[in-house]
């Protein structure tokens, strides 16, 4: 990345995930990358985004090791819960399930914004990015289903965008992004890459994705990309 300068600084959540693991390997890679921090539930410290305390831990952890980050990648989410697919109708809603998906999310990135946003900095350019689907898109809806899926990224859209309005006061060259990484060879899309019409290796789907961001001006903050750099509807 070019945008943030040199020896940025970089913030992986759910650093395990297939799209985790290779945004780690790209940034780790990327010469004006001064540090890579990877986090996960795995991780030391480690992270569980739906625990405020954990959150909270990994934040102090992240500011002993530096006052600053430039970079924040959520690259948590979760569609299968507990051997439940999304819901193909509205008689399958279980309201477990569902509050599952919306805790890991929608809550969990809300959590993210709270107490990591402390650390990005105020006077230069920095950016906070959560991947979400475009199934959450509420405008692009036109088959219906996997409702507790769709809303729960839905809602993620709507905390995003407003972080990003509430932000801009305090860090004027923020850029928040929404971004959706197609279908890629993960094991959260596993049981559903067969009706793809692409499927995206997570090297190419995070080395996109890390591109868009790169190209971002600080006036489209808010807003909802594709690993194409293409605007998605809310």
């Amino acid at each position: 990345m070019d945008s943030l300068g040199s020896s940025y600084r970089a913030v992986v959540i759910g650093a395990t995930g297939g799209l985790g693991q290779a945004f780690v390997e790209h940034l780790r890679n990327d010469p004006n990358c001064g540090d890579v921090a990877a986090l996960s539930r795995n991780s030391e410290p480690p992270i569980d985004v739906i625990s405020e305390a954990s959150v909270a831990s990994a934040a102090a952890w992240l500011r002993e090791r530096s006052a600053e980050w430039d970079l924040m990648i959520d690259a948590t989410g979760v569609l299968t819960i507990e051997g439940h697919r999304p819901e193909k109708r509205l008689s399958e809603i279980d309201p477990a399930v569902m509050a599952r998906g919306f805790a890991v999310n929608a809550i969990g990135p809300a959590l993210l914004l709270k107490h990591l946003t402390p650390l990005l900095p105020r006077t230069r350019r920095c950016i906070f990015a959560s991947l979400s689907a475009r199934v959450g898109s509420i405008e692009d809806n036109r088959l219906g289903g996997w409702v507790s899926y769709r809303a729960s990224n839905a809602a993620l859209n709507q905390i995003l965008r407003t972080a990003a309005v509430e932000l801009r006061i305090s860090h004027r060259q923020l850029v928040v992004a929404s971004l959706q990484p197609g279908t890629v060879a993960t094991r959260l899309s596993a049981p559903y890459r067969s009706r793809a019409p692409e499927v995206l290796t997570p090297e190419y789907a995070a080395c996109r994705l890390l591109e868009v961001l790169d190209g971002l001006e600080r006036e489209q903050s808010g807003e909802f990309f594709d690993y194409e750099g293409q605007r998605l509807p809310f």
